[in-house]
C-alpha cells in the first residue's frame, strides 16, 4: 500500500512540473507497466484529483490548470535528503544563497508536522564543508555570469590563465554546464568540450550570441570520462617499492609472494613522475624502500646521505623555533581538546583549461 501511495504522489508530481504526459512516459517514469498507470489513473481521479486525459497522437494526462498539490507524500528518507542535499556555499558563491533559503522554507512548510522534524533534525546534525583543509579558499569573481551564460546558452569571450606558457590567452566558450569539484568550480564548454577552471577566469565578457547545447551531451557522463582520462595521464611510470609492516598505500599492487621473513612487502605503485614521487615517497621516512625505477632510488638516497650529513653537523645558531620544547608541534586542523584526529593534506585538483 505504501509503494501505491508513493507512486500516485510520483505521477502528481510529474504531470504538476512536466505538465501533459502519456500513459506510456509515465510507466517508463515510474519503472512499471502500462496497466499499472491506467489503474493508478484512476484511483487518482476517484480520490477526486482533477486530472484527465486526451486522446489521440498528442494526448496524454494533465491536471487541471492551476491545480498544485502540497508535498504530503514525501516519506522520511526523502525529506532528509532534501535537506541533507541543500550545500548553502555553492549555492551562495552561485548567487543563489536566498533562493535555497527561501526554497527550503516553503518545502519545510507544506511538510506534515512529523516530516518537519525530520528535516530539522538532519540539518542540525550534518554539516557539509566540501573544500579540503590544506585548500586555500579560490576566489571565483565570475562564477555568477559564468552560471547564467551556462543557463542561457550564452556565448563567453574570456581570458584564461593557464599553467603552460604564454599563460594568458584568450578563449571563445559555448558554456554546457558547471562542476563543483573539492571546492573547485569547472565549466564545461564547447567547442571541443574541454574544461575551465571559474577560478582562472581573468575577464569576462558576453555579447549575448546565443549558441545551441547538443541534445545528446550528458555533463556526468563527461566529468566521469574526464577524471578517468585525467588519471590515466597522470600516473605516466611505476616503482616498486618495499613497505614496512603495517604501512599501506592506496594505489599500491603488492607482488604475489612479496612479502619477506621481516613482514615487509613488495609492490607496485603508479607515480606522476620521478620528482613527484621523490617527495611523496620521502613523506614516510623509513617505513618504505624505493627499489626502482634506478633514478629515483638515486635520488632518494642523495637526499637521505644529504640530510644525514646535515643533522650530523652541529646548529649553525639558535632560532626562535630551537625554543619550543620538542612536544610543541604547530596545531593542525581537527587539534584540540574535543578532537581526536587531525584531517590528512588531499592531492591538487587537476588544473584544467587549454
Amino acid at each position: 500500500m505504501a509503494v501505491k501511495s508513493s507512486r500516485l504522489v510520483s505521477i502528481l508530481l510529474l504531470l504538476q512540473t512536466r505538465g501533459r504526459m502519456t500513459a506510456a512516459q509515465l510507466a517508463e517514469e515510474l519503472e512499471v507497466s502500462v496497466r499499472t498507470v491506467y489503474r493508478d489513473v484512476e484511483a487518482l481521479s476517484a480520490a477526486g484529483v482533477p486530472l484527465y486525459g486526451d486522446a489521440g497522437h498528442a494526448g496524454g494526462y494533465r491536471l487541471l490548470d492551476g491545480y498544485r498539490t502540497r508535498l504530503t507524500g514525501l516519506t522520511a528518507d526523502e525529506a532528509e535528503a532534501l535537506f541533507l542535499a541543500g550545500v548553502p556555499g555553492p549555492a551562495a558563491q552561485l548567487g543563489l544563497g536566498s533562493v535555497l533559503a527561501a526554497a527550503q522554507l516553503k518545502v519545510r512548510a507544506a511538510l506534515p508536522a512529523e516530516l518537519r522534524a525530520h528535516a530539522d533534525r538532519i540539518s542540525g546534525r550534518f554539516h557539509l564543508d566540501a573544500p579540503g583543509w590544506y585548500a586555500e579558499a579560490e576566489e571565483a569573481p565570475y562564477l555568477p555570469a559564468v552560471a547564467d551564460a551556462v543557463w542561457n546558452n550564452r556565448v563567453l569571450d574570456i581570458v584564461y590563465r593557464r599553467w603552460r606558457t604564454p599563460t594568458d590567452v584568450e578563449r571563445r566558450l559555448e558554456p554546457y554546464g558547471l562542476v563543483l569539484k573539492a571546492g573547485r568550480w569547472y565549466v564545461v564548454a564547447g567547442p571541443g568540450p574541454r574544461t575551465f577552471r571559474v577560478d582562472q577566469i581573468l575577464q569576462l565578457a558576453t555579447s549575448g550570441e546565443e549558441f545551441t547545447r547538443p541534445d545528446d551531451f550528458d555533463l556526468a557522463a563527461y566529468w566521469t570520462a574526464y577524471q578517468r582520462d585525467f588519471h590515466a595521464r597522470l600516473y605516466t611510470a611505476e616503482a616498486v617499492v618495499r613497505l614496512a609492516p603495517g604501512v599501506t598505500l592506496s594505489r599500491a599492487t603488492p607482488w604475489d609472494g612479496g612479502t619477506d621473513e621481516d613482514g615487509w612487502t613488495t609492490a607496485t605503485v603508479p607515480i606522476e613522475s620521478v620528482e613527484h614521487a621523490h617527495g611523496e615517497f620521502l613523506r614516510l621516512g623509513a617505513d618504505v624502500e624505493v627499489l626502482g625505477p634506478p633514478e629515483l632510488r638515486a635520488r632518494i638516497a642523495r637526499t637521505v646521505a644529504e640530510l644525514a650529513e646535515r643533522y650530523r653537523r652541529a646548529p649553525a645558531g639558535r632560532h626562535r623555533s630551537a625554543d619550543r620544547p620538542p612536544s610543541a608541534e604547530p596545531p593542525r586542523p581537527g587539534d584540540s581538546p574535543h578532537s581526536d584526529n587531525a584531517p590528512h593534506p588531499g592531492n591538487s585538483s587537476p588544473p584544467g583549461g587549454n
